[in-house]
């Protein structure tokens, strides 16, 4: 099963994603790499993998550039036109990309490339779309081992779940060392220009809600059985009491890193 294969959701996990995980984690990255991209009003910008279209709002509603959100899932896409019906959605691979060479002065890909069956491949089609003169901006999740409460909750789940479930929670940093990321980027033709590691906070209303969003907004609600979601609800609020506040509320810190870049 490949990387985009074990992302496909069903359109009440799409739901489920735009309702919680987007407020919880993505709304933040993505002004993290709006304002990175450094987008100007009128510039053509396409949002690459754009999930329920979070980096595409806010371009549109911070900068008044030109915004095109593809994706490969249809769920995904279904929830983002309801949202935002007056914006350009469609259905694509980013491996190749419907567009012809040159079409967009910017492209954005936020917390995706880690997924995607050749992120060489993707990322020379982003290139290939890119105009003279434009920029790629990228975020990706750190290495597990930088994140304190991911890290552990990984550990935790890899007590209780299979190695199916497994291997998608993996799926998730396998981008996040900053110099093998920069060779990705060489090797398809690309020269970063910048880039910045920032540490984002994961907000969630206690520990149970936490799990709920990290489980039922992605596919791991369909690779853990009833037991085994139940021991990890359980084990969560250990690995989270360092980052719990008084009122029960959950901070969880999430390292990432911003990688912009241009045609070498």
């Amino acid at each position: 099963m490949s990387a985009s294969e074990m992302f496909q959701l069903e359109v009440s996990a799409a739901e489920a994603y735009e309702a919680n995980f987007v407020p919880a984690v993505f709304a933040e990255w993505a002004q993290e790499l709006v304002v990175d991209a450094g987008i100007s009003p009128g510039e053509r910008v396409l949002d690459v993998a754009c999930g329920t279209g979070i980096v595409a709002r806010k371009v549109a509603d911070t900068t008044a550039a030109e915004i095109t959100g593809v994706d490969i899932n249809p769920a995904m896409l279904e929830v983002a036109r309801r949202v935002r019906p007056e914006l350009s959605w469609g259905q694509a691979d980013a491996g190749a990309l419907p567009f012809p060479d040159r079409a967009f002065d910017k492209v954005l890909c936020q917390m995706a490339l880690m997924f995607f069956p050749d992120p060489t491949a993707a990322l020379r089609e982003m290139a290939r779309v890119t105009a003279d003169g434009g920029s790629l901006a990228v975020v990706v999740p750190g290495r597990l081992e930088e994140q304190p409460v991911y890290g552990p909750f990984v550990e935790l789940a890899s007590r209780h779940a299979d190695a199916d479930a497994m291997s998608l929670l993996g799926a998730y940093f396998s981008c996040g060392d900053l110099e093998r990321l920069r060779q990705l980027f060489e090797s398809a033709g690309l020269a970063v220009t910048g880039t910045r590691t920032h540490v984002g906070t994961a907000n969630n209303a206690s520990a149970e809600q936490f799990v709920v969003v990290e489980v039922e907004s992605t596919p791991l609600a369909d690779r853990l059985d009833e037991e085994q979601y139940a021991s990890l609800r359980f084990g969560a609020a250990r690995v989270l009491a360092p980052f719990t506040a008084s009122d029960g509320s959950v901070a969880a810190p999430l390292q990432g890193h911003i990688v912009i870049a241009c045609k070498a």
